[in-house]
């Protein structure tokens, strides 16, 4: 079936587009009313997560209420570290956090690739569902963390500033350190293959924490496991689906993630566009509205769209924020972005 709305699709291919696509990241979240009420007749975040009625539900509703040009499949990057073994807890105004961590070889024994199909199946079948309710309104985009993301929050056991104690590791004992961001990157190749049989039709890699290392450490520890998922992609037969990388506050590996095998490069809002251009010449970019910008009243999010367009320019750009939009931001203008984007 054809998508009645393939322009992201079509940007993310590098194909010439008649405007730019827009979606924002987390825009299946608290910041809408309705997620609310789903949220609350679900009792908690892990149980909407692998509902899959539920997630698809939550999928859909900023499709509806902002008509963006993507759903995002509503779940967390955390399921892949439950489905090695580790499982984890949503505290409520502090975020996750994990009853046990990984931090030793001994650690490690206990824990396993991941099967996608069997651990993350509620995953999958909320994709399906998800595809078969969007009827091909828009693209449905998957998701997954970056494998030293995940290592972050696997060994320091919940989120932190500096995750010092991730860190140390890589100083300490560098060989666990790659033995588990090697066990997290097959599991997370294994997942995102499966998202793709399951129907979605672009990933995005989140390497949400990758600012806190050193451009030598990111070069050590980051940057060659999101190759090799990039590459498992990029080499599946058939493949057709897009991939797009994400590295926020790598400003220092810019050129390097643009000589990955993915897609799309994404940017945070301290990477500049013209310089990122000429850094990363023969990819598609996306981002970089600062998220704070959406506090502002009508008008300065226009001028924000438009000055974003000079920057970027109109074609190879895919508009999106620099990070995830915040929870207390007004619905109105987080559609006030969307419709600036297209006005343009």
């Amino acid at each position: 079936m054809t998508l009645q709305n393939d322009l992201l699709l079509r940007t993310a291919r590098g194909e010439l587009t008649e405007r730019v696509p827009v979606w924002m990241m987390r825009q299946a979240g608290r910041v809408l009313p309705q997620y609310r009420a789903v949220r609350e007749r679900a009792g908690s975040f892990i149980t909407l997560a692998k509902t899959p009625e539920l997630a698809a539900e939550v999928t859909i509703q900023p499709v509806d209420a902002f008509d963006v040009d993507a759903a995002i499949i509503f779940s967390d990057i955390l399921v892949v570290p439950e489905a090695m073994g580790l499982p984890y807890e949503m505290i409520e105004s502090r975020g996750p956090v994990f009853p046990s961590t990984v931090r030793n070889q001994a650690d490690l024994s206990r824990l396993r690739v991941a099967d996608a199909e069997s651990d993350l199946g509620y995953v999958l079948d909320a994709i399906k569902l998800t595809k078969k309710e969007l009827n091909n309104r828009v693209p449905l985009i998957g998701f997954a963390g970056a494998p030293f993301t995940i290592f972050c929050y696997m060994t320091e056991g919940k989120g932190s500033k500096t995750f010092s104690v991730a860190k140390k590791l890589l100083y300490t004992d560098p060989n666990f350190a790659h033995a588990l961001l090697q066990q997290i990157t097959d599991s997370t190749i294994a997942y995102l293959q499966a998202q793709i049989r399951a129907g979605v039709d672009l990933v995005q890699i989140f390497d949400s924490w990758a600012g806190i290392l050193s451009p030598e450490q990111y070069r050590t520890f980051s940057l060659p496991y999101i190759k090799q998922i990039c590459d498992v992609i990029a080499g599946t037969p058939d493949r057709d689906v897009p991939v797009t990388v994400f590295a926020k506050g790598a400003f220092f590996a810019r050129h390097e993630i643009g000589q990955l095998s993915c897609d799309v490069v994404g940017l945070d809002w301290n990477m500049d566009p013209k310089e990122s251009r000429a850094l990363i010449p023969d990819r598609v970019l996306q981002g970089n509205l600062d998220p704070c910008v959406l506090y502002a009243d009508f008008a300065q999010i226009r001028a924000e769209v438009k000055q974003m367009f000079s920057d970027f320019g109109h074609q190879h750009y895919i508009a999106n924020l620099g990070h995830g939009i915040y929870p207390d931001t007004d619905p109105d203008k987080a559609r006030c972005f969307v419709d600036a984007v297209k006005e343009m």
